[in-house]
């Protein structure tokens, strides 16, 4: 059984016992998440997010980190213009519990 949820505007395909990284939540570590599953899949059975019923998906925060630092690099030839920024996205860190009806 698996389920698609959407956290930050972003969609994640997630299972019973995985570790997932999301958009940050601003959450403290040890705190219990519960997030709609717009999709949820069971063997041959597909429940979407429109259907009568409802599932949730539970998960644990572990811990909120920083992702590896992304260089973004502009330039103009021949104007002697040069920028190079760096970036890192925050995240935090799911354990997924359980996906049960609502």
């Amino acid at each position: 059984m698996y389920a698609i949820i959407q956290s930050g505007g972003k969609q994640y395909k997630v299972a019973a016992g995985e570790k997932v990284k999301l958009e940050k939540l601003g959450q403290e570590a040890g705190a219990d998440v519960e997030l709609p599953a717009l999709l949820v899949v069971d063997g041959d059975q597909v429940w979407t997010a429109g259907q009568k019923g409802g599932y949730k998906v539970s998960g644990k925060v572990l811990a909120d980190g920083k992702r590896r630092k992304v260089l973004v690099f502009h330039k103009k030839r021949r104007k002697q213009y040069k920028k190079l920024r760096g970036h890192r996205q925050p995240f935090t860190e799911v354990q997924i519990l359980s996906i049960d009806k609502a």
